[in-house]
């Protein structure tokens, strides 16, 4: 009788690879899933079912297609330009205004500007700037993050928004259920007395038949009066602050924005908002006009399970294409695919400077050991990869030639790449090129650089745990 029941549990998870070939992944995602339920089947179509299904259900992306702030916004405008972003195109070299225009049409978004771009380098710069905006703040606070932890952090923050809607500040607080696990909704008691609003992203909750831990909100989106917006890889919570003496000093970087772009990124928090409450933000007092001049070219590159061409993962690659002279990345994780691969390994081989600096260490530490698995051939093209060891590095940055930089919530990894819902911001800037290129600098400087011949010395274990565990990376 067991057998037989078993049996039929076998035979019964078979019917989630129709579903799954359907979905049109990558090969070798595809593979990995089907060696998974097929030789581990109630384990393998059980992991499938929590983490396995990469897009939305048709009719969830059905009520995400219901509003658009951003068209909303162009019909209110009667569909003007932006006059200052195009007079900054003009006077841009040929050759970037063309790569400005391929990475639009990836991102199906338009160039924008920003008067003031702010590179803030540790918690102690964000947090005390975000603080003080939030103080400022006078019409309204748009806050989204992936993790905002119950801690003494997190409820200082809380203080803040609280005494923000206090004074008739309108408060929008949005969190991905997933990341936010430790945040519970009983800590907001005063923040809802006071008028603040509150939701979930996509949390896990049968009652409202969401059951996916995979679909999740990793961007980090803070926007102050439709004036001052920040973006980047910064949660909020003590160990942020570099207080977890088990995880020590906390890298990582944020931008503070001003000028058009912030239209652009309330666009993306208006839509996010929608998506998760079915409340439409188009009041025209969120996008109040721009009166100081912008002085950089700022595009606004989002990712997620909505948009199937993965304009992260293209944006990237044209980067890595478009560099003649160097290309430095900081990534939190590394689990790259092959197109990224290829292209790090081709912009090596025509001789630009390839860097990556990798976490040692992180909350994912099987991560490392994956990501260690692609780091031979990538050594034997000339990438020179350095190991952060000084501590969490989660920062996210791409730095091409002298005048490109990226930064956001993107990490070089699959997930990032087609999973997450991800924000970064492209910026063409010499000036913040060369400040975020001096951050780096001090980085490597607190790493180990991995020498080509002693990894190739590497213990058979090692290398034989990153070989068994690489076929699995589609599916981390």
């Amino acid at each position: 009788m067991m057998k037989a029941a078993l049996l039929v549990c076998y035979f019964a998870t078979w019917a989630f690879i129709p579903p799954l070939l359907l979905l049109k992944k990558r090969p070798s995602a595809t593979l990995a899933w089907l060696w998974a339920i097929i030789f581990i089947p109630i384990i393998g179509a059980a992991a499938y079912f929590a983490i396995g299904t990469d897009r939305l259900k048709r009719r969830r992306l059905k009520r995400r297609g219901l509003f658009s702030a951003r068209a909303m916004r162009q019909r209110a405008e009667s569909g003007s330009t932006d006059d200052t972003t195009a007079g900054l195109m003009q006077r841009l070299p040929r050759r970037d205004r063309q790569f400005l225009q391929l990475v639009s049409r990836i991102n199906r978004l338009p160039v924008s500007s920003a008067d003031n771009l702010r590179i803030l380098r540790d918690s102690a710069e964000f947090y005390s700037a975000l603080e003080a905006r939030i103080r400022e703040a006078k019409h309204h606070v748009h806050l989204e993050f992936y993790i905002w932890n119950g801690d003494e952090t997190g409820l200082r923050f809380l203080q803040l928004l609280k005494d923000a809607a206090n004074r008739g500040v309108i408060v929008r607080l949005l969190l991905d259920g997933v990341g936010s696990h430790a945040f519970t909704e009983s800590l907001l008691g005063e923040f809802n007395a006071a008028g603040g609003h509150f939701s979930w992203f996509q949390s896990l909750d049968p009652k409202r038949n969401r059951f996916f831990l995979n679909l999740r909100n990793h961007r980090k989106l803070q926007i102050i009066d439709g004036a001052i917006a920040f973006v980047g890889g910064m949660n909020i919570g003590r160990e942020y602050e570099g207080l977890d003496a088990e995880l020590g000093h906390w890298r990582d970087v944020q931008v503070e924005t001003s000028g058009p772009v912030v239209s652009e990124l309330q666009d993306v928090f208006a839509d996010d908002w929608f998506f998760a409450t079915g409340e439409k933000i188009s009041d025209a007092a969120f996008f109040p006009p721009v009166r100081a001049r912008a002085h950089d070219i700022v595009h606004v590159v989002l990712g997620g399970p909505d948009r199937r061409n993965e304009p992260i993962s293209k944006t990237i690659v044209s980067l890595l294409n478009e560099a003649s002279d160097r290309v430095w990345i900081a990534t939190g994780y590394f689990v790259p695919d092959d197109v990224i691969l290829a292209a790090l390994e081709l912009a090596a081989s025509r001789g630009v400077d390839v860097r990556l600096l990798i976490s040692e260490k992180n909350d994912h530490p099987w991560l490392v050991t994956v990501g260690r698995s692609y780091y031979g051939q990538l050594l034997a093209a000339g990438v020179r990869i350095f190991e952060y060891s000084a501590g969490i590095n989660h920062a996210k940055i791409m730095l091409a030639d002298d005048q490109w930089a990226m930064v956001g919530s993107a990490n070089l990894d699959y997930r990032s790449m087609r999973l997450n819902f991800e924000l970064n911001l492209l910026f063409h800037s010499s000036e913040r090129n060369g400040e975020l290129a001096r951050i780096l600098e001090h980085d490597f400087g607190l790493c180990v650089e991995i020498d080509q011949a002693v990894f190739a010395r590497r213990p058979f274990r090692r290398k034989f745990l990153e070989a068994a565990l690489r076929p699995l990376s589609p599916m981390l």
